[in-house]
């Protein structure tokens, strides 16, 4: 459920074969993402396989969206295998937080 409420938020929405990495693809803002979306512990556990663009974690009231690109190059440098959101979010440059809709996602 979480990639089809999430993808509420773009535009022209295209969904993955079933031997992509990523969940969905579309506009957000003004430039197209593949989307790999993700539900989120207080610490997660993340590969790096995925070729999505931008990667969403799903939380209660929002969702917080990093670039792959970047986060992998934060793994790699830091030799880390977990992390906390908030910690991430305080080193990665490019990120998005958005709340989370009001009324219930049909």
């Amino acid at each position: 459920m979480s990639v089809k409420e999430f993808s509420s938020y773009l535009k022209n929405i295209e969904w993955p074969s079933k031997k992509e990495t990523w969940d969905v693809t579309g506009i957000l803002g003004n430039r197209k993402y593949r989307f790999d979306v993700r539900d989120l512990n207080s610490v997660q556990k993340y590969k790096t396989n995925t070729k999505a663009d931008k990667l969403v974690f799903n939380l209660k009231d929002k969702w917080v969206i990093v670039d792959t690109e970047e986060l992998h190059e934060h793994i790699k440098n830091n030799r880390i295998t977990y992390f906390e959101l908030d910690y991430l979010l305080s080193k990665l440059v490019w990120n998005i937080v958005l709340a989370k809709k009001q009324y219930p996602f049909p």
